[in-house]
């Protein structure tokens, strides 16, 4: 770093991104991306904005929120677009963090809640899984602090139950509880209908999963309205038009193509099983996964060594170097196609490993 780098920021750990590889074709399934394209009514209205681009884009995503509200059956004054969610969080742990309000979230969860809890100076704590990497709801009974609980759970796929979700906001009223649906459609329980009882529940998501917008950059928050104005603040405070034109007109059409939506989702829960299936056949122990991915080990092979050996065959996948979870790596779920290559490799890798 330079020596004009701020004293502030000295001592943080960036979030390290999943490897996006230019010097060779792989098979990817490290970054949790969808194997579809996105629908052709979002590519379509995404080219028909292009056109557009030499003018700035609605700094209230108008049209976008009007069709969303709707979609989630949320008032218009109850969502908030952003720059990925990975935007949503960030302006989260900004609004409803400081002294007085410390964060929590898991010891095993998206790598970039400690991240953003650092950048903006805020006390947290990192609260155990279980053995079974499950969440423990006790443990986030009444805590007072600010709630980040992903659910599903990412590394490890594991979704906790509407009712639980509502035993942590009902417990802490004082307190405002975020939940990262970023893999909810995926076979989990929204919370979005829980924002009209609880007013301290901000619901976020992305289209990046489970409509095909990751390189798009498209998150969102459904909360309260107030809720939503304190984020708005932020947004308006930072970069008010942190949604372009072209993404905007994408985020249209990916809602207006529920049939689409509907069908790629089913067909990533079929492959999801068939997988897990295919994996524990050869030994594997996989968790339940309610997610677009699966978390994997085998007795005879370690994490980091089964990473290479598939890396070594043209397949990424994502390993962890933590304690806990270097026995593992998370496996997106590719094409059916690709999945045959992923299950043909892990059967010669782990044979050899014998």
């Amino acid at each position: 770093m330079s020596k004009f780098f701020s004293e502030k920021y000295k001592a943080l750990v960036p979030y390290t991104p999943g490897e996006q590889p230019t010097e060779r074709s792989f098979i990817k399934l490290n970054t949790n991306e969808s194997p579809f394209p996105p629908s052709p009514i979002a590519q379509r209205l995404c080219r028909m904005a292009a056109g557009d681009l030499n003018l700035y884009s609605d700094p209230q995503c108008r049209d976008l929120v009007k069709i969303a509200a709707e979609k989630f059956s949320v008032g218009e004054d109850e969502i908030i677009f952003t720059n990925g969610s990975d935007d949503i969080l960030n302006f989260a742990f900004m609004a409803f963090c400081d002294k007085e309000h410390p964060a929590a979230f898991p010891d095993i969860t998206y790598g970039f809640y400690p991240v953003f809890a650092a950048l903006n100076g805020i006390d947290y704590t990192e609260i155990p899984l279980r053995h079974d990497f499950t969440v423990n709801v006790d443990d986030y009974m009444g805590i007072n602090k600010t709630v980040f609980i992903a659910n599903p759970n990412a590394p490890t796929g594991i979704a906790l139950p509407l009712s639980d979700i509502e035993k942590i906001t009902a417990s802490n009223p004082g307190s405002v509880v975020v939940v990262d649906e970023a893999y909810v459609d995926f076979g989990g329980e929204s919370a979005r209908g829980l924002i009209h009882k609880y007013n301290n529940l901000l619901v976020t998501g992305t289209f990046s999963k489970s409509r095909s917008l990751a390189g798009a950059r498209l998150g969102f928050g459904i909360a309260s309205k107030e809720l939503i104005q304190d984020l708005n603040t932020i947004r308006y405070s930072t970069n008010p038009y942190n949604i372009n034109r072209m993404t905007a007109a994408a985020g249209i059409g990916a809602l207006c193509d529920e049939e689409y939506f509907e069908k790629n989702c089913k067909e990533i829960i079929k492959t999801r099983e068939n997988t897990k299936k295919a994996l524990e056949n050869i030994g594997f122990t996989v968790l339940p996964s309610k997610a677009n991915f699966l978390f994997a080990k085998h007795p005879k092979i370690g994490g980091k060594v089964f990473y290479e050996k598939l890396r070594n065959e043209g397949i990424l996948v994502r390993h962890f170097e933590t304690e806990r979870l270097r026995d593992y790596n998370r496996i997106t779920l590719g094409s059916e196609e690709e999945m045959k290559e992923l299950i043909g490799a892990a059967k010669r890798i782990t044979e050899a490993a014998e």
